[in-house]
């Protein structure tokens, strides 16, 4: 592998987070298919080694190396950056980059529920990025996925307890790897997908208590859900040193929850992948990649 994207390869397909657990599985089932892919990657030395991957060095950030790296490059997966302040500016820039290269389509993972006053501070520059998308006139294809499935046990605290003010909403956790396969389908079929918004979610939209349930049952740990209210949420975080946005974004998971906005169940991940949904149990009981 090399810093520079190869067109000898035939690449016509960039994924972005390929050091990443959804851009990486993504990656791997494109090698697998046999599918030659140019992997947009900040750190070459992490990127995965798989067959009929070029490897090219660009950030979110770097405009100028990321329109370089995807000149010839037909189709782009670009998963959502890392949180951070300056997240949807990163975004806004390889849009452009993207746009820059004359690329034809490109597939944005964003949120389930995505909207300009989203409850979920995050779910608003996920709207924002879309737009930014739809203004530069690409072809796109959005793949709003609900709550991760797989980062369900990481909501548990080390005495077994899932604190936050989430009340008696439910939410439609989706596993990684369907995304994944999700993802694969419209890559490889751009132009089938055009203009098309899929909300992806698990089979069962679940309370807290009920995910803690399904942990209890699948790791063998009692786990429980104890409610908060948002004054107590922000005070059970405190201790983290987190700054202001990353603790309302952490809070508004909860309270998106709470307020109804992550219910509701899509019949998008059987269409496109032609298997039902991934129940969380399955998820957290049988990790794959």
């Amino acid at each position: 592998m090399t810093d520079q994207p190869t067109r000898s390869g035939g690449a016509t397909i960039a994924v972005t987070g390929a050091t990443g657990r959804l851009g990486g599985r993504v990656a791997r089932r494109l090698a697998a298919a046999g599918i030659p892919q140019l992997l947009l990657v900040r750190d070459p030395a992490r990127a995965p080694h798989l067959p009929g991957a070029a490897v090219a060095r660009a950030g979110y950030s770097d405009r100028e190396a990321a329109a370089a790296a995807l000149r010839g490059v037909e189709t782009v997966l670009m998963v959502s950056a890392s949180e951070s302040p300056d997240r949807l500016e990163q975004h806004r820039a390889f849009v452009d980059a993207t746009a820059e290269a004359g690329v034809a389509h490109l597939v944005y993972i964003s949120f389930y529920g995505a909207a300009p006053q989203a409850t979920f501070t995050l779910a608003r520059d996920h709207w924002a990025t879309e737009q930014h998308i739809r203004a530069t006139g690409l072809a796109f294809t959005f793949l709003r996925d609900n709550l991760y499935a797989d980062f369900m046990p990481a909501l548990v605290g080390d005495d077994g307890v899932i604190r936050g003010p989430a009340a008696l909403g439910r939410t439609a956790v989706v596993a990684q790897d369907d995304i994944a396969d999700a993802a694969v389908a419209v890559l490889t079929d751009p132009a089938g997908h055009t203009g098309a918004t899929y909300d992806l979610t698990g089979p069962h939209a679940l309370t807290m208590e009920e995910i803690a349930a399904v942990l209890s049952q699948a790791t063998g740990r009692t786990i429980t859900y104890r409610p908060e209210t948002v004054e107590e949420a922000y005070r059970s975080r405190a201790a983290y040193g987190a700054p202001a946005w990353q603790l309302d974004a952490w809070i508004s998971t909860y309270t998106a929850v709470a307020a109804g906005e992550l219910d509701g169940l899509g019949d998008a991940v059987p269409r496109l992948t032609g298997h039902p949904a991934t129940p969380l149990a399955d998820v957290i009981g049988g990790r794959s990649g």
